[in-house]
């Protein structure tokens, strides 16, 4: 039999007369790399993925990035480019059974000299048993497993299952990518909406692409809305407004998982732009977790590490400044807080910089962890207990820094020289 013989294996090209009932997404879903845009960092002409890929000698390999970038996609053109047995799971469904089955399949045909590639959407879902039962015949080339996943997989695959693979990271598409995928899907009769007669106005396209931020199935979706929606007009032409497309994706999603790499990613260049003096950027990053939800006290708390850690005593004031926008805050909710986060983010950006008081903890630290401990003065020692002074010597020859001018006294404070500042 041959691969894709039967028309319901998910490897066969979109487009028959069945898959009409099926979104738009799925029916411009490409089936070749010439219809492939966008990754062109992994498999633009002439790259290591592209060149696999056209002679069939494809190793396995994750596939990570956020959702609507192509990692389905690519596999599908995979599998209408390899001659191999092509398998189809997702983690999201599918069962250590499931699994076990498929891995039976491609022992049997690895014996009878045919090769298999097993294609695991959101392989993060797995748990560690259920990656484990893939470990031995990844290993021992019974079977190519080609993964997708829109989490780190550096967090959420076995390190094993990790160096036996080659990772990829999609990005999000651009907008030109984007617009060149809704011009393919408007003029396509057989796949996409080509027989529907359907003209776009240029700013209309533009702004589902840039709504869509890099999600072509975002955009695909989006498009397909409005045209059904849009009633035609004379001659049965459907023209697509700016108007119709914003009805048709009113809010932008921001791609952002508030325990994965986009919250780590953020809060990351948030810092960074702070520590950088650059208020532009970090108000931008304040604004995306804003706008996406993120817990405004998280914020808060962040705002306030960074004024004792990267300020500190270049303007204490910063510090101050940080714990109040927490407090008010707290005190008068959301959407309101935004205003006094935005105040100590602008302060903490604009305010200059310095981390002697962090450095000078850091260093002290690290002597109290590898260095002998050292015994605090006798004359500092606490004189609070009967017998202090009396019987133990605590307090003796103590000098009191007021009764100096300035305040000030020369004395030993600590039994060794160090310099923290």
């Amino acid at each position: 039999m041959e691969l894709f013989e039967s028309e319901n294996l998910p490897g066969n090209p979109p487009g028959r007369t069945a898959d009409k009932q099926k979104p738009l997404a799925y029916r411009m879903c490409p089936r070749d790399l010439n219809e492939y845009l966008g990754q062109g960092h992994i498999i633009g002409e002439g790259k290591l993925l592209r060149r696999a890929i056209q002679a069939d000698k494809i190793t396995s390999i994750i596939l990570y990035g956020p959702p609507g970038t192509g990692k389905t996609a690519l596999a599908r053109v995979i599998a209408n480019h390899t001659r191999a047995r092509f398998e189809w799971l997702n983690a999201a469904t599918a069962g250590l059974p499931d699994i076990r089955k498929v891995i039976a399949g491609a022992r049997s045909q690895a014996k009878a000299g045919y090769k298999t590639i097993l294609f695991l959407d959101e392989i993060h879902r797995l748990n560690k048993l259920q990656q484990d039962a893939l470990l031995p015949d990844v290993e021992e080339g019974n079977m190519i497993l080609i993964a997708a996943t829109v989490e780190n997989p550096f967090f959420y695959v076995n390190a094993a299952l990790l160096s036996r693979s080659q990772v990829f990271e999609l990005k999000p598409l651009t907008e030109e990518d984007l617009l060149k995928i809704m011009e393919t899907a408007i003029a396509d009769g057989h796949r996409g909406l080509g027989h529907m007669q359907v003209s776009a106005d240029e700013d209309a396209l533009r702004h589902l692409a840039k709504l869509s931020d890099g999600d072509a199935r975002k955009a695909l979706s989006a498009l397909e809305l409005s045209v059904l929606t849009t009633p035609p007009g004379p001659g049965g032409k459907i023209h697509l407004t700016r108007e119709a497309a914003e009805e048709s994706i009113q809010k932008k999603a921001v791609v952002y998982d508030k325990d994965g790499d986009q919250h780590y990613d953020t809060i990351s260049a948030f810092i960074k732009s702070m520590r950088g003096s650059d208020p532009d950027a970090a108000i931008y990053y304040l604004a995306k977790m804003i706008y996406a939800g993120e817990d405004p006290r998280f914020i808060a708390r962040r705002i306030i590490i960074f004024a004792a850690e990267d300020i500190g005593l270049a303007d204490p004031q910063a510090l101050v400044l940080a714990v109040a926008a927490l407090r008010a805050v707290e005190f008068v909710g959301m959407p309101e807080g935004r205003i006094p986060l935005a105040l100590a983010v602008s302060y903490a950006s604009k305010a200059p910089k310095g981390n002697a008081s962090y450095m000078a903890l850091e260093r002290a630290l690290k002597d109290v962890a590898e260095e002998r401990t050292l015994e605090v003065p006798d004359h500092l020692k606490d004189t609070h207990f009967k017998g202090a002074t009396e019987v133990l010597g605590h307090g003796e020859g103590y000098k009191y820094p007021h009764d100096y001018p300035g305040s000030k006294v020369e004395q030993e404070y600590l039994k060794a020289k160090k310099k923290y500042f």
